[in-house]
């Protein structure tokens, strides 16, 4: 293994809650007065901390979100986490590969610490993260492209950013890698290849990516 620690984005790389979260989003947007399609979605917010659907609303329409917009909407991802949610095929895999070889790893994420969780609690990934490698936009205030996450988790993992790699399925996150100094590998399961240009390495199968790792 030529990097010392693997920084897993999570929505969509690890859970496959894209998908949910953003036909989600795309409702409620549409249903307080701003039409959103599901593909809106994908290319506006997707790998994006909260605070960016407020500030791209405001930004647009010269409206605010409803103060409890960040409550609502968690909810109702949440109720679909429970019925919908899987891991990303062969992310199971992944993570035992890389336990076993003893190589450090951790997830870092635009969403909420509790959205995280609920996620690998909904699927069995909690067993392979404790809080110690669980990082989240709360811990930095300033959610992707900014590079403060990644950087984040870089130091509390105890390791330089030029020996970390990214693993990334959105445009935001892979600017964010970059930013950081880290190397990435861009999944593109969901995100054409030509949105994640950025990336140090493209693969569309996570069953590639220990292979790809080493």
């Amino acid at each position: 293994m030529r990097y010392e620690l693997v920084i897993f984005d999570n929505d969509g790389v690890l859970v496959d809650s894209e998908p949910i979260s953003n036909r989600l989003l795309a409702a409620y947007l549409t249903e307080l007065g701003h039409p959103t399609s599901y593909e809106d979605s994908i290319r506006d917010y997707m790998g994006s901390a909260m605070h960016r659907i407020h500030d791209l609303v405001l930004e647009r329409t010269g409206e605010r979100l409803p103060a409890d917009f960040d409550d609502v909407f968690h909810r109702r991802v949440f109720d679909a986490f429970e019925r919908e949610l899987r891991p990303v095929a062969g992310a199971v895999d992944v993570l035992g590969k890389l336990a076993a070889d003893e190589v450090p790893y951790c997830v870092a994420s635009s969403g909420s610490h509790e959205r995280i969780r609920v996620g690998h609690r909904t699927t069995g990934l909690d067993r392979w993260f404790d809080d110690a490698r669980i990082f989240s936009s709360q811990d930095v205030g300033k959610g992707k492209p900014a590079p403060d996450l990644f950087l984040f988790a870089a130091e509390r993992m105890g390791v330089e950013p030029a020996r970390c790699v990214v693993v990334e399925d959105s445009p935001l996150g892979v600017e964010a890698a970059v930013a950081a100094g880290m190397d990435v590998y861009g999944f593109t399961a969901m995100t054409p290849a030509a949105k994640l240009a950025g990336a140090t390495q493209l693969f569309s199968d996570m069953g590639e990516l220990a292979g790809l790792l080493a």
